[in-house]
């Protein structure tokens, strides 16, 4: 009984072994961020953002379907009637207010869904950590205006 128990030990560790050494031989997979990018997946849910159409104009109609459709209650817009002179959307109204407050966001995607204008999308940018939990509520400036993040897109 002794002996079995050892040959089985001898066995697993030698099991262990082949994966240590089969994993010894490959280039590691750890990328230094943020030197370099790191590989995301298309469908990849990251921070939020607000669309403009090719004219400038806001895709945001104010229409508040994605603070309705967001299950934590982490989007709030605030919609005002557009200026006939100049307009800010193509619709009748537009969001004078629109934040979204990340410490709640689930990223769950509801509220790209449910847009019907494909104004707010989440992107790839990933790297969101701040110092101040007032950091964490994004503005319309800064849903309009995302930065660039540094990733690069990987196949499926």
């Amino acid at each position: 009984m002794g002996f079995e128990r050892f040959i089985k030990g001898a066995t697993e560790i030698g099991k262990a072994m082949g994966v240590t050494l089969k994993y010894l031989r490959q280039k590691p997979i750890t990328v230094q961020y943020p030197t370099e990018p790191v590989p995301v997946y298309p469908r990849f849910r990251g921070k939020h953002e607000l669309r403009r159409y090719e004219n400038g104009m806001e895709r945001c109609i104010g229409c508040m379907l994605c603070e309705a459709a967001c299950p934590t209650g982490a989007i709030y817009v605030d919609a005002a009637e557009n200026d006939p002179q100049n307009p800010t959307s193509p619709g009748e109204r537009y969001a004078r207010t629109y934040e979204i407050n990340l410490l709640r966001c689930v990223f769950c995607g509801d509220c790209e869904e449910a847009c019907p204008t494909e104004a707010i999308v989440l992107g790839h940018d990933f790297a969101m950590a701040n110092f101040n939990r007032r950091d964490f509520i994004l503005t319309k400036p800064e849903l309009l205006n995302p930065g660039e993040p540094n990733v690069v897109i990987r196949p499926e």
